[in-house]
């Protein structure tokens, strides 16, 4: 893929961007950068871009802090159902509608988090429905991410609903998405889908994702766990909105 000086420039800003709002929340690097690179480029040639750094962001975001036995105990029935899902999806993506797919995330972020900033604080579910619901949850955002390329509904509002310290949040959606993502890219793979002349693109805009992330994560240090939760649904609405007016406008 040849980038002219100005097209390089603007990727890099999309991913510097993209990884500063993933650093703050824990989630939306392939769904900002997705979403501007299809401004100015096919999908099909987006999608292999954003794989790799979405792994790499995710990867060190789920074994970069402490307490993965536990997040993985607590989380094992939400990644495994996340996995099958997602493979079970990913077949559909090369024959589906992208626009209206996306579009409908897009709705489903907005709402989940309308509800979250506007409605009553629902109260957390106890141990005994969150070991049945949190697999449910799990398979719903492998099925969506095997649909969308996006592992973030209901993913992230389920983890938000569990009043996880913003620690566990980012560890459990990070390896959440870790596992989507690999999921994801080997179905692509498997479907012709991954360009072998995009890795080299992919590698050079993980550079400007990280940086982004090491700024988002400082900021997200200075938040208490209110202003963070705040956070995480402000960004989760302003993504939907974007999708819904890009994709269904």
């Amino acid at each position: 893929m040849g980038l002219d000086l100005l097209d390089a420039a603007l990727v890099f800003g999309i991913f510097t961007l993209a990884g500063l709002i993933k650093g703050i929340a824990g989630f939306g690097l392939p769904t900002v950068s997705l979403g501007l690179l299809a401004l100015t480029r096919p999908l099909p040639e987006a999608i292999p871009l954003v794989l790799l750094p979405t792994l790499a962001t995710n990867i060190w975001q789920a074994f970069g802090s402490g307490a993965l036995g536990p997040t993985l105990r607590r989380f094992g029935g939400f990644l495994l159902a996340a996995a099958v899902c997602t493979f079970a999806a990913a077949g559909q993506l090369a024959r589906a509608d992208a626009a209206l797919l996306a579009g409908f995330l897009g709705l489903l972020l907005a709402a989940s988090s309308l509800l979250a900033l506007l409605g009553p604080r629902w109260p957390m579910p106890p141990p005994r429905a969150e070991r049945w619901l949190s697999p449910v949850m799990g398979g719903a955002s492998g099925a969506v991410a095997g649909l969308t390329g996006s592992f973030m509904v209901p993913a992230a509002p389920w983890l938000a609903a569990l009043r996880l310290s913003p620690d566990m949040f980012v560890q459990a959606f990070a390896l959440g998405a870790v596992v989507a993502t690999l999921v994801l890219a080997v179905s692509m793979a498997g479907q012709g889908l991954l360009p072998p002349e995009l890795g080299l693109a992919s590698v050079a805009v993980m550079a400007p994702a990280f940086l982004g992330m090491a700024v988002g994560r400082r900021v997200r240090g200075a938040l208490s766990e209110a202003a963070f939760r705040r956070v995480v649904q402000v960004c989760l609405l302003v993504l939907g909105l974007y999708l819904v007016a890009r994709n269904l406008a």
